[in-house]
């Protein structure tokens, strides 16, 4: 798998950006990568050195829409929070 395939975009909510401040980034990932593929991935493009990775999964959602019976489901995704070493960040994400 291309490490630009690993990586599909930063999440960005407000628990991300506080998470930030403590040298944690969160990432969308390819359901298929592994820990060490998203490690080497960040390493990579951002040119930073990682400590650590945790990986959820996350589980599909149902939305109901009121009136007719319209059911909409998201598809379940993989979360990632890369965790950098002291003194590192990440410049094009701190914008």
């Amino acid at each position: 798998m291309n490490i630009y395939e690993i990586i599909v975009r930063p999440l960005e909510t407000e628990k991300s950006y506080i998470q930030r401040e403590a040298g944690q980034y969160v990432f969308i990932v390819n359901r298929g990568a592994n820990k060490l593929q998203i490690q080497q991935a960040v390493e990579e493009i951002y040119d930073v050195k990682v400590n650590a990775v945790n990986v959820m999964n996350m589980p599909a959602k149902i939305n109901h829409m009121r009136g007719r019976r319209r059911v909409t489901r998201h598809a379940p995704w993989k979360k990632a929070i890369v965790t950098l070493l002291p003194g590192e960040r990440i410049e094009a994400l701190e914008a």
